[in-house]
């Protein structure tokens, strides 16, 4: 039995059991050629991994690339852990309402954790690959990752649930079937490397490899934990010091809006097809094949070169809109950013810094503006209870978060342009601030 179960003819019957069971439950958003293409390629490289071992040049090729990437792809995202926890919770959300099942609230309220998590992970797993750490650990916690994302992307893709991954963070934003296909790509780069595994010599002594692979394991958990108490060390976001706002809000000439068509969803009644229709072309009269049972969005074609900023918008505690006001402040001025007061960081000590900075920056005339999504009765709670002085402003919670990765944080602006900002565990003295950044 034994033998039979290490044997070609059993790794024939169940790669090509796997390969049908998926062709049959690919849904209709994926065509069945593609899908039949590339679980020929998989079945390919599983059954023809005695001859294509012999390759030896391609079996290196494919462990630097996939090495290469998954300690960028971890690093990426391992610079910005606590915006990678927001695409996660993005992703337990939707898989929340779509299932029902509550568990993913569980995962959500954890989805910091995981993220630091899953960026260590992708940084030490190309590491070992690289040096040849024990390799077939390695390649099957390397298959499980990426058949993980795999679905992430094919799920959000296919049903249109998350406009970007978040693999690369905010350095490179890549479309739903963008994500799929370099996660296809890496898989089938994968298999490879199962076939020739045999190749995969360590490229030092056991001692070293282990003393590398625990100096690989400190510094991948290190950094993320570093990057959230502080700030990303890498900014790639259009909130970033050195970025003027209202320029990344201007349409640049190339500017062409997106193409966007408005029609209905409707199912198969015989064969559960969930099939998208456009207002001119819906069966509304075939009742006996087609049932409605969405009105929905497709967009047709993507914006071309769009404002990097688009929902930039502040509107003051009477309701006015003081975007232009804020923006045009020709002075410097200094923003406090709370996205939601309830989430806020609720430390006496800072609460006292804050009421300190602004004193210090009101006797130097300097504008302080604290910025939040929270309501009315929030601010007036948060106010009276902290003794705080400064006035709020309203803005959306998303564009909050996205401006800086701190709940509070601060921002030193001027005319729209963002001089420097600080995480809540590095709030300076405002007489630091006023010698190096104040001119």
């Amino acid at each position: 039995m034994k033998k039979f179960l290490s044997s070609r003819i059993f790794t024939l019957i169940w790669s090509a059991s796997l390969a049908a069971l998926l062709f049959y439950l690919c849904p209709p958003c994926f065509s069945k050629t593609t899908i039949g293409i590339v679980l020929g390629i998989l079945l390919l490289l599983v059954n023809g991994a005695p001859w294509i071992g012999r390759i030896n040049s391609l079996t290196q090729a494919g462990r630097i690339l996939v090495g290469g990437l998954f300690i960028f792809s971890g690093f990426i995202k391992a610079n910005d852990p606590l915006g990678f926890s927001y695409k996660l919770k993005e992703y337990f959300e939707v898989f929340q309402n779509d299932t029902g099942l509550a568990f993913f609230e569980y995962f959500g309220a954890i989805a910091l954790p995981l993220a630091i998590l899953i960026c260590a992970s992708e940084m030490i797993l190309g590491l070992m690959l690289l040096l040849g750490y024990r390799i077939e650990l390695t390649l099957w916690l390397l298959l499980a990752q990426i058949v993980f994302f795999t679905f992430l992307t094919f799920y959000s893709a296919c049903y249109n649930k998350v406009t970007h991954c978040g693999c690369f963070g905010d350095f490179l934003k890549l479309k739903p079937w963008e994500s799929f296909w370099k996660d296809i790509a890496l898989m089938i780069l994968i298999t490879l490397l199962f076939a020739g595994k045999e190749n995969i010599r360590p490229v030092f002594t056991n001692f070293v490899l282990g003393a590398l692979v625990i100096l690989g394991i400190v510094l991948s958990v290190s950094f993320p934990v570093y990057a959230y108490r502080n700030l990303p060390p890498l900014d790639f976001r259009a909130y970033a010091p050195g970025m003027n706002i209202r320029e990344n809000m201007k349409f640049p000439p190339t500017y062409s809006p997106a193409v966007i068509e408005t029609g209905f969803m409707y199912e198969n009644l015989k064969t559960g097809e969930k099939k998208h229709f456009s207002m001119e072309n819906y069966p509304w009269q075939d009742t006996l094949n087609w049932k409605w049972f969405a009105t929905d969005n497709v967009v047709i074609k993507d914006a071309v070169d769009a404002p990097k900023i688009t929902d930039f918008k502040v509107t003051g505690a009477d309701g006015s809109d003081r975007t232009d006001s804020v923006l045009n402040h020709k002075a410097y001025s200094f923003w406090i950013i709370m996205h939601q007061l309830a989430k806020t960081e609720d430390n006496e000590e800072l609460m006292n810094q804050l009421n300190d900075f602004y004193k210090l920056a009101s006797d130097a005339h300097i504008e302080v503006v604290a910025m939040t999504s929270s309501s009315a009765q929030e601010i007036d709670a948060f106010k009276h209870k902290h003794n705080a002085l400064y006035d709020f402003v309203t803005v959306d919670d998303i564009v909050l978060k996205t401006m800086i990765r701190s709940n509070p944080g601060l921002m030193l602006m001027k005319e729209g342009t963002v001089i420097m900002n600080w995480h809540y565990n590095n709030f300076p003295g405002f007489s630091d601030v006023k010698q190096k950044y104040i001119k």
